[in-house]
């Protein structure tokens, strides 16, 4: 049985399915329905995301930010490649790549290209997943006439590589939080301005400096040099940059090390994007 507990909008309903809160996914889904109402199993074909009880609310906002339609295009993603790869994928991808691609859309339209520096590597090292990602991209363009740049199947194959592993603890996870922590602290004080930790962006923040941070500890850093990029980021995003570049020269110091500019990049479009999004105004 599927108990309403929260309708987000009318695709993105919180409900309770045998003890386990869900977030549930599904055009009209959450259309006429109240806190109580049954939905039925088999009345509309749905995506459930399961979640920690105390992170439902934060974790249906993210959800609820994200247009439908970009969880759709990875539900038909993720249905080629169950079958291509024959196995099922983490249910966790349906808001990471959902995420990246409603993110990815947003760069394009600004004209932000980041490069993925892996590209050779996945396209070569998992050519089964970035025949995916190029299957997806193709599908994407002539079903929902959203065009991206062909590196793009890189990350889509990032992110299916990704879903493939399961949830054990990493044995690096302590100095690897301590490198998060310090970095959140540093973006928050380098603004000089409070930051809504309960938001959802701020959320999404921290996830990207997780994925920085595990680049970081396995060598795995954005190497090559973008100058173009690099100077319009500046151009752009000033306030970013600098904070960006205040977390480079403080890892830099205290590993003895050299970040990459594409990092450093990386880093401020994100910090922007928390900046103009969950920024709370002291004034």
């Amino acid at each position: 049985m599927i108990v309403v507990k929260k309708v987000l909008n009318s695709s993105v309903v919180l409900v309770e399915k045998e003890g386990q809160e869900m977030i549930t996914l599904g055009k009209g889904i959450g259309y006429d329905k109240k806190i109580g109402d049954i939905i039925s199993d088999s009345s509309v074909d749905k995506i459930f995301l399961p979640i920690e009880a105390k992170k439902s609310s934060q974790f249906a906002e993210l959800v609820a930010e994200i247009p439908m339609e970009f969880f759709e295009i990875t539900k038909e993603i993720v249905t080629i490649a169950e079958e291509e790869l024959s196995y099922k994928l983490n249910t966790s991808i349906y808001l990471t790549l959902s995420d990246h691609l409603h993110f990815a859309v947003e760069r394009s339209e600004k004209g932000l290209n980041i490069s993925n520096r892996l590209y050779w590597e996945i396209k070569n090292y998992y050519p089964k997943e970035f025949h995916i990602g190029e299957v997806a991209l193709e599908q994407m363009k002539t079903k929902h006439q959203i065009e991206l740049p062909n590196e793009e199947a890189s990350n889509i194959a990032f992110h299916l590589i990704n879903a493939q592993s399961g949830n054990l603890e990493d044995q690096d996870g302590l100095k690897k939080a301590k490198l998060v922590g310090t970095i959140v602290n540093m973006v928050r004080y380098s603004l000089g301005q409070e930051i809504d930790t309960n938001s959802v962006h701020y959320s999404r923040f921290i996830t990207h400096v997780r994925f920085f941070v595990d680049r970081f500890f396995t060598n795995a850093l954005l190497q090559e040099k973008e100058d173009e990029l690099y100077r319009q980021m500046w151009s752009l995003y000033p306030v970013a940059m600098e904070s960006a570049t205040k977390v480079k020269n403080y890892i830099d110091q205290t590993y003895h090390t050299q970040i990459p500019e594409n990092e450093i990049v990386y880093l401020g479009v994100h910090i922007n994007r928390l900046m103009n999004h969950s920024a709370i105004d002291t004034n």
